[in-house]
């Protein structure tokens, strides 16, 4: 399956998005870097530069019909970017229309708050979004890893860097599910 990790030109927490694709890439799917810019994505160790990662594929040129899943890497400012950019909410908003299967952690909810999505979903995310997840007609929980499949698709989300693995171990499962 190829999996699209969308991620802002800059502040993506790192390990949130490594872990993911190193889990998704150790289970035989395809992880995709895709951003609203082509080039390199520069990702952070907190509010510290940590690596730099190529882009395969812009959003603006970026299907989601092209993809089994979306994984949506934390980091405070990542999503905060994302959400500025119509073509990056449109296209996180099309696999929630298509079905296709949607995993988030951290601040990633923010990008699925602008794009209208968390209406009767059940979610988690770092402890500060509760409010913009509540406001938005989501429900949060308080939880290490939660699956929704009240909606048109299955949504996972995590809260923070520490649920890494149960946020892998959960989407790949999900995620499986849809390639099945």
């Amino acid at each position: 399956m190829r999996i699209a990790f969308l991620v802002a030109p800059e502040g993506v927490e790192q390990v949130e998005l490594t872990e993911p694709w190193q889990a998704a890439s150790g289970a035989g799917h395809q992880p995709v870097l895709v951003s609203t810019q082509s080039g390199k994505i520069q990702a952070f160790n907190h509010l510290d530069k940590a690596d730099t990662f190529p882009v395969d594929e812009v959003v603006g040129e970026a299907s989601a019909g092209s993809f089994g899943g979306l994984v949506l890497p934390g980091g405070v400012a990542n999503p905060d970017f994302l959400r500025m950019d119509e073509k990056a909410v449109a296209f996180v908003k099309d696999f929630f229309e298509t079905g296709r299967p949607v995993a988030a952690i951290c601040h990633a909810p923010w990008t699925l708050v602008e794009a209208d999505v968390v209406r009767g979903r059940v979610l988690t995310s770092w402890p500060s979004l509760r409010t913009d997840i509540q406001n938005a007609g989501g429900t949060w929980v308080d939880e290490q890893v939660k699956i929704c499949d009240h909606g048109s698709n299955q949504l996972v989300t995590s809260r923070k860097p520490d649920d890494l693995k149960a946020f892998c171990d959960a989407f790949l499962h999900v995620f499986a599910g849809e390639a099945g």
